[in-house]
């Protein structure tokens, strides 16, 4: 008895050549970069060539621990490709942009946002908080003021 199932991974992130990842920890920390060759099972080269001067990361081999695989593939990437190759894709796959508008990027800004404040900025910060928590009790009051009438 033969099968056509056609099974396919659902979502998975796999460490291939072309998968774009986060630099957790080191001194790159924070920057993207896209896999070029696995050397082993738990290391990899990474390259990238960002166009950002502060976010460009050098094509330096990586443990798999101090990374975070992204979602974002460079599909059809050459194994071992140079930096010169690797940036048209980049560029061809709109890979700044995608994680500019991804929510992992818009959280670490954030975070990185918060983590910089003064401390007035962090007062101002909280009584908005105060205020909009305020003005949500005030409503929620409401609806159960109406719902016992």
């Amino acid at each position: 008895m033969t099968s056509n199932a056609d099974i396919k991974p659902a979502g998975w992130k796999l460490v291939e050549v072309g998968r774009i990842v986060y630099i957790r920890s080191g001194p790159h920390e924070g920057r993207l970069g896209a896999i070029v060759e696995i050397i082993d099972p738990g290391r990899v080269l990474i390259d990238g060539p960002t166009k950002d001067e502060a976010r460009r990361c050098p094509r330096t081999p990586i443990a798999l621990s101090a990374v975070s695989l992204t979602a974002f593939v460079i599909p059809k990437l050459p194994k071992a490709a140079g930096t010169g190759a690797l940036a048209k894709f980049w560029e061809k796959e709109e890979i700044d942009k995608k994680w500019a508008e991804s929510s992992w990027a818009k959280k670490r800004d954030q975070q990185e946002r918060r983590r910089n404040l003064s401390d007035f900025e962090r007062f101002k910060v909280m009584r908005y908080k105060k205020q909009a928590n305020f003005e949500t009790q005030k409503a929620f009051a409401k609806i159960r003021a109406s719902a016992k009438a």
